[in-house]
């Protein structure tokens, strides 16, 4: 089984999904206002059935946030050092005034994630996975709002066409198979990070420490 575990991730990016965009775009004058320089992540609120999705979102942002040009504090010790001051409940660090975060890590603006869905669902021959999440930074001096956007995501595998009924049925049987026995949420949440903070509708403007690309002579 090792190896059909191992195709799971490629045969997410290879057989797609779907993604609901927004049709405009966000209003980031307040971001560029501020012009933060930091952003701290806090752990996400998890409202779905999936225990380890936090685990699982906080993998996957920092990336993103820093290749847009900002210095994104450490998620494993932000979370420690929380620990530390008696909080460890999300929903508690969700709670705290953003000051908080700027006078305990000198953060400038803090994100905050609430985790709407994350499951997949099996009917028949196919498996659908939805991953949903509020994003919302705030600014860490005045708590004001900077920016804020829901991104759901949906996965439908399938086995591909090869003209041969059977041969399709039995594809879609396997599809289905490797998806319900070791769903692989990280390329999906990859993608939603990736285009929520840089795509075309909802991106946050780039930051002081976005790489400038040499001109080509």
């Amino acid at each position: 089984m090792r190896w059909i575990k191992s195709l799971c991730p490629l045969l997410l990016v290879i057989l797609g999904g779907c993604a609901m965009q927004p049709t405009q775009t966000l209003d980031t004058s307040a971001f560029q206002s501020e012009a933060p320089r930091s952003i701290l992540v806090l752990p996400p609120v998890n409202h779905s059935v999936d225990v380890d999705a936090p685990g699982y979102f906080l993998s996957t942002i920092s990336r993103p946030l820093a290749e847009r040009g900002y210095y994104v504090f450490p998620v494993n010790t932000v979370k420690m050092i929380m620990e530390g001051e008696g909080i460890s409940e999300p929903a508690e660090m969700h709670a705290l005034p953003t000051q908080h975060y700027q006078a305990l890590f000198g953060a400038d603006a803090v994100l905050y994630v609430t985790i709407n869905k994350w499951d997949s669902q099996y009917v028949l021959l196919s498996t659908t996975t939805i991953v949903e999440f509020e994003y919302k930074i705030l600014s860490a001096h005045t708590g004001e709002v900077l920016w804020q956007t829901v991104k759901q995501m949906t996965y439908s595998p399938n086995g591909g066409s090869t003209g041969d009924p059977l041969a399709d049925l039995m594809a879609s049987a396997i599809t289905a198979a490797i998806e319900r026995a070791a769903p692989n949420y990280i390329p999906l949440t990859q993608q939603a990070n990736n285009d929520v903070i840089s795509g075309p509708y909802t991106a946050i403007p780039t930051g002081p420490y976005k790489p400038v690309k040499a001109a080509k002579n």
